[in-house]
C-alpha cells in the first residue's frame, strides 16, 4: 500500500501525483477534513455555551483545517494548470464539486459564524486581527450564511454549476488552442519569420507528425499553431497576409464553434452570478464584487478607467493613422483599409523604421539565465535579500522547472520558488501566473512562504539556451513581484501574511512595480550581455527600448481598457444588458474603445479566461487600477535619483518595510500612504504610457 501522497505543510512530490494515486488518496483527505470541521463546531458550539472565546480557540483551528483543504487541492490544481493530461482532467472535474461542496459547508456554519461574530464583539483586538475578522464574516456572508434555508440551497447549487462551468470554459479553451494546427511546407509560406521561430516550428511538425529523421528546418515541413510565441510571432513577422488572417480568425475564434463552443456557457455564468449576487442582496455581480476591493464603488472604477480611456483613444486614433499612413507607402493597397491581421506586422516595420528598433535581434541579449542573475541582483540591491538556486535539492513536475531559497541579510533562508519558465502548449495553459505553494505560518506545523511562479516564454532549442523577448523579460519581472510580496512578508498571522488578505485591486502593486525597472538603464545594461559573445547592450538600443515604450501606446492601453469596460459592463448593467449577448455588449463598447472594430469572427469573449475561468470577474479593472500605484510607487525612486545607490537602498528598503512586507495586514491604501507618504496619483501612470504629450 502507498503511503500518502498528501503531505500537508511540505513542498508536494509531485511526480506521485498520478491521476490513480490522488483518486485513491484524497477522498481520505476529504474525509480527515470533514471530521476534523465536525470536531471544530462541536468544541466551538461549547465555547459558545461557556462565553470562553478566544482567538487562539476560534481562529487557529479552522486556519489549520483551511490550510490542509487549500494545500491539497492546491496542489492538484497546479498540476492540472501545469501538466494537464486527460487523466488528471477527469480526476479535476471529478472532486471539483465536492471542493465547492465542503467549501459551502465550511462558510455556511452557523456556528463558526456565530462564533466570528461574537469574537469580535466581546474582544478589544488590535487592527490587523479585526481586520481579518471583519474579512472572515464578510466572506461568509457572501457564501450564503444568512440566506433562508432554500434560498441557501439554490446559492449552493449554483456555486457548484459555476464551479463546473469555467472548468469547461477553460478546457475548451485549451482544446481549441490545441486542436488547430497548420502543417506548412512551402519556404514562402514562412517568409520573414526569424530563424529561432522556424526552428520551433520545424521541431513541432517533427514531433507531430512523427517523423523518424532529422528536423530539417531549412526545408520544413513546419507547425503553424495558437500557442502564444508562435502566435506572436507570426503575426508579427510572416509577410504571408493570407496566413496571418488564417491564424488570426483562429486565434480570436477559439472556443466559439462546435462541441467546444463557450458561447452558451458565458450567457450562463453571466445569469448565475447575478442571480447569485442577487440572493446576497446586492443589484449585479460587479456590485458584489467590489464590496470587498480597494475600489468600493462602480462609478469609482468607471471614472478611472474613463480618465485613461480620453487619451488613449485620441492616442490610439493617431498611431493609427499612422500606421495606415506607413502601410501605404510602403506596398499595401491604397484601395484597402488595414484589418486587425495587418496590425502587429506593420507596426514592427514601422517601429524598425521609426526607432530602428529590431525587437528579435535583441533576443540573444536576454537568455534567461542572464535575467534571472540580474532580476536577483537588483533585489538584493533594494531589499536586502540574496536568491540562490536550490533545482536538484527538491521533487519537480517537469524537467524544465528551476527552485530557488531566499536567504536574508544573515544568511537564514526566509522563503523558497519554483520557476516553471517555458511554454509547453499540450500540458500547460497559456499565460503567466503566481500561486502559492506554502504560506508563512508560525503556529501548529510551522513552514516558511514557497510560490509557483509560471511563465510561458519561448523555449530553449537545440544549441540555444531560450533567448527572451523583451516582454517576456518584463513578464519575469512581473510575476517575481508577485512572488516578493508572498515571499517577503513579516505578518506572522497567516491569513494576513503575503498575498492573503489583500484587495484583489491592489494585488497588482508589486508586479506592476518591478516591471519598471526593465526601463531602469542601469539595471537593464548590466541583464542584457550577447550569449555567444558576452557583449552589453549598447546604450543606443537601451534608449530604442524605452522609445518602445510609448511606441502605440495608446492601442495597447485601449486594449486592456476594452476589456476592462467589457468585464464591468458584463457584470454590472443588468437592466440595459437584458436581451443582448454577451457579444452584443461588447461590440457596442468597442465603439469606445477600440479603433478598428471587431471583425465577425472575433469571438474573443470565449477564450477570456481571466473573467470566466479565473479570478478576475467584475474585476479586470484591477490591473489598470495597480498600475496607477505601481507607477506612483515607482515615481518615488525617480523623484530621489536613480543612479544613486544609497538613496535606492533607502527608499527599496521603505518598500520592502511597507507594500511587501505587510501584505494585508492593513487597508492598501494605509499601507501606500505609509509608504509615500499621500494618497496615489494618475499623473505618474500617464506619463509612463506616453499619453500625456504627442507620441
Amino acid at each position: 500500500m502507498d503511503t500518502t501522497i498528501f503531505k500537508y505543510g511540505e513542498l508536494p512530490e509531485f511526480k506521485k501525483f498520478t491521476p490513480e494515486r490522488i483518486s485513491n488518496q484524497f477522498p481520505v483527505v476529504l474525509e480527515k477534513i470533514a471530521e476534523d470541521f465536525k470536531n471544530i463546531e462541536k468544541n466551538l458550539s461549547n465555547y459558545l455555551i461557556e462565553n470562553d472565546l478566544t482567538w487562539e480557540k476560534v481562529i487557529n483551528p479552522l486556519d489549520e483545517v483551511n490550510e490542509i483543504l487549500r494545500w491539497s487541492w492546491g496542489v492538484i490544481s497546479h498540476l492540472n494548470a501545469v501538466n494537464n493530461s486527460e487523466g488528471l482532467r477527469d480526476i479535476y472535474s471529478k472532486f471539483l464539486p465536492e471542493i465547492i461542496s465542503l467549501s459551502n459547508k465550511f462558510g455556511q456554519s452557523k456556528i463558526i459564524y456565530n462564533s466570528l461574530v461574537k469574537l469580535k464583539e466581546t474582544n478589544n483586538f488590535d487592527q490587523i486581527k479585526n481586520r481579518i475578522l471583519d474579512k472572515e464574516i464578510i466572506e461568509m456572508q457572501h457564501r450564503g450564511i444568512s440566506l433562508q434555508k432554500n434560498d441557501q440551497e439554490e446559492f449552493n447549487i449554483i456555486s457548484e454549476k459555476l464551479g463546473k462551468l469555467s472548468t469547461d470554459f477553460s478546457n475548451n479553451v485549451l482544446d481549441a488552442t490545441n486542436k488547430w494546427v497548420l502543417i506548412l511546407n512551402k519556404k514562402s509560406e514562412i517568409d520573414g519569420l526569424p530563424e529561432r521561430v522556424r526552428e520551433l516550428m520545424a521541431i513541432s511538425a517533427h514531433n507531430h507528425l512523427k517523423k523518424d529523421d532529422e528536423v530539417d528546418i531549412k526545408n520544413g515541413p513546419w507547425k503553424l499553431s495558437l500557442d502564444i510565441p508562435t502566435y506572436t510571432s507570426f503575426m508579427t513577422y510572416a509577410t504571408d497576409r493570407n496566413l496571418r488572417e488564417k491564424l488570426y480568425k483562429a486565434f480570436v475564434g477559439r472556443a466559439s464553434q462546435g462541441e467546444k463552443n463557450n458561447t452558451q456557457i458565458i450567457e450562463e455564468i453571466l445569469s448565475l452570478r447575478t442571480r447569485q449576487a442577487n440572493l446576497l442582496g446586492y443589484k449585479s455581480w460587479a456590485e458584489l464584487s467590489l464590496s470587498t476591493k480597494m475600489a468600493k464603488e462602480i462609478k469609482n472604477v468607471e471614472n478611472l478607467l474613463e480618465e485613461l480611456r480620453e487619451p488613449a483613444f485620441k492616442t490610439a486614433k493617431i498611431e493609427l493613422e499612422a500606421l495606415e499612413k506607413f502601410s501605404k507607402a510602403n506596398g499595401f493597397p491604397k484601395s484597402q483599409n488595414i484589418q486587425p491581421w495587418d496590425i502587429s506586422y506593420w507596426a514592427e516595420l514601422l517601429r524598425k523604421e521609426k526607432l530602428n528598433l529590431d525587437q528579435e535581434s535583441l533576443r540573444p541579449w536576454f537568455p534567461l539565465n542572464d535575467v534571472l542573475q540580474g532580476l536577483f541582483r537588483l533585489s538584493e540591491k533594494l531589499f536586502e535579500i540574496k536568491v540562490v538556486e536550490a533545482t536538484g535539492e527538491v521533487p519537480l513536475w517537469n524537467d524544465d522547472v528551476l527552485f530557488f531559497n531566499i536567504l536574508n541579510e544573515e544568511g537564514n533562508k526566509i522563503a523558497s520558488f519554483y520557476l516553471d519558465p517555458y511554454s509547453r502548449p499540450e500540458s500547460k495553459r497559456g499565460g503567466a501566473w503566481m500561486d502559492e505553494c506554502l504560506n508563512k505560518k508560525n503556529i501548529g506545523k510551522k513552514s516558511l512562504p514557497v510560490a509557483y511562479l509560471v511563465c510561458n516564454q519561448t523555449p530553449p532549442s537545440k544549441d540555444k539556451p531560450s533567448l527572451m523577448s523583451f516582454e517576456e523579460v518584463q513578464t519575469l519581472f512581473h510575476e517575481f513581484g508577485h512572488g516578493l510580496q508572498h515571499m517577503l512578508t513579516t505578518v506572522n498571522l497567516p491569513q494576513a501574511a503575503g498575498i492573503n488578505n489583500v484587495e484583489w485591486d491592489a494585488v497588482e502593486l508589486p508586479s506592476q512595480f518591478m516591471e519598471n525597472w526593465c526601463f531602469h538603464k542601469n539595471t537593464l545594461l548590466n541583464i542584457a550581455k550577447h550569449y555567444k559573445t558576452g557583449e552589453k547592450l549598447s546604450d543606443e538600443n537601451f534608449e530604442k527600448l524605452l522609445k518602445n515604450r510609448t511606441f502605440n501606446c495608446g492601442m495597447a492601453t485601449l486594449r486592456q481598457l476594452h476589456f476592462a469596460i467589457t468585464d464591468l459592463k458584463l457584470h454590472s448593467s443588468i437592466k440595459k444588458n437584458e436581451g443582448k449577448t454577451a457579444d452584443k455588449i461588447r461590440r457596442e463598447i468597442a465603439q469606445q474603445t477600440t479603433v478598428i472594430e471587431p471583425i465577425q469572427e472575433d469571438q474573443f469573449l470565449c477564450c477570456f479566461s481571466h473573467i470566466f475561468a479565473g479570478g478576475y470577474s467584475a474585476g479586470y479593472y484591477s490591473y489598470k487600477w495597480a498600475e496607477v500605484l505601481s507607477a506612483d510607487a515607482f515615481s518615488m525612486f525617480e523623484e530621489a535619483d536613480l543612479e544613486n545607490s544609497e538613496d535606492l537602498k533607502l527608499i527599496g528598503k521603505k518598500f520592502k518595510d511597507t507594500i511587501l512586507s505587510l501584505g494585508g495586514s492593513l487597508p492598501p491604501l494605509e499601507i501606500f500612504k505609509l509608504f509615500r507618504g499621500r494618497e496615489p496619483q494618475t499623473d505618474p501612470l500617464i506619463r509612463h504610457l506616453g499619453l500625456s504629450g504627442t507620441i
